[in-house]
């Protein structure tokens, strides 16, 4: 199955909002593949952003719905972060639309918290596919998205380059770690502890949505979590990520990342506590 590409160019919007609004870019893990870290957070405050936040803490919130509702589930329950996934199921598997996680993406979840801290600020998605346009934009929570090769113009328009700077440049707010590998397949069944609920043979993890359409026609009975991911890889897959490098090259990159970010020296104000999401409800 062809994805369908979405060329409407958002960088206008995105400038616009920059020049007259407070705003926080919304990043989302699979970055690595065509961004360093910490250099991406100073060259998106040099571009204008006021504070920059990965959907770490998103998806350690939604997580915990996850695992609350396949601890109740019997039947077959269908992730939900990826809206091709959803979009796929919605129109060729009517019959399984009910089986659909009614949970937040990590992307919405992250922006209903800083919405919560920073009702002020705009916000804004870095997304690594088209996929998600779609979802950003229906969104009241969020209001911008752009990806990864329209920023990439925008540090070329605006000559910000890729600088080697100190360690003590961080994410501003609500830091996760371990939630880093949810862009890759199976991110979301590995971190959200449901081996501890379900067994490991009722957990199914695909990642290509011609793949998951094969499961769909004929699914196994035995199977309770689908966990699956539109691009083949996972959101390391996208579009609009580095396409010189292969999944592999691009998985490791996730990796390294989050070995790196374990070792990193976190204050106790930007870690993603729970309570910082106390009233809010990332399920439907």
């Amino acid at each position: 199955m062809e994805r369908k590409i979405n060329n409407k160019n958002n960088i206008p919007k995105i400038e616009e909002l920059l020049k007259k609004e407070k705003c926080v870019a919304l990043v989302a893990p699979s970055f690595v593949t065509d961004f360093s870290y910490p250099s991406i957070v100073l060259q998106l405050k040099k571009l204008g952003f006021d504070k920059v936040v990965e959907l770490t803490f998103g998806a350690k919130m939604i997580n915990r719905d996850y695992h609350n509702l396949l601890k109740k589930s019997k039947g077959l329950i269908i992730s939900s972060p990826c809206p091709g996934i959803v979009s796929t199921v919605n129109n060729r598997f009517p019959k399984l639309k009910n089986k659909i996680a009614k949970i937040d993406s990590p992307v919405v979840a992250m922006a209903k918290i800083y919405k919560k801290h920073f009702p002020q600020h705009k916000t804004i998605f870095l997304s690594p596919c088209d996929l998600k346009k779609p979802e950003a934009e229906s969104c009241k929570y969020i209001d911008g998205i752009i990806d990864y090769t329209q920023l990439k113009e925008l540090f070329y328009k605006y000559k910000i380059k890729k600088h080697n700077i100190g360690k003590r440049t961080q994410f501003d707010n609500f830091y996760n770690d371990y939630t880093k590998i949810y862009p890759l397949s199976g991110g979301l069944a590995k971190t959200a502890q449901i081996k501890k609920i379900i067994d490991d043979k009722q957990i199914k993890i695909i990642d290509g949505i011609n793949d998951v359409i094969k499961f769909l026609e004929n699914p196994d009975p035995k199977i309770k979590f689908l966990d699956c991911l539109f691009c083949t890889g996972g959101c390391i897959g996208g579009p609009h990520t580095n396409q010189k490098l292969t999944i592999k090259q691009k998985h490791n990159k996730v990796i390294q990342y989050l070995k790196k970010a374990k070792k990193e020296n976190i204050p106790e104000d930007r870690k993603g506590l729970i309570d910082k999401a106390k009233g809010l409800k990332f399920n439907s």
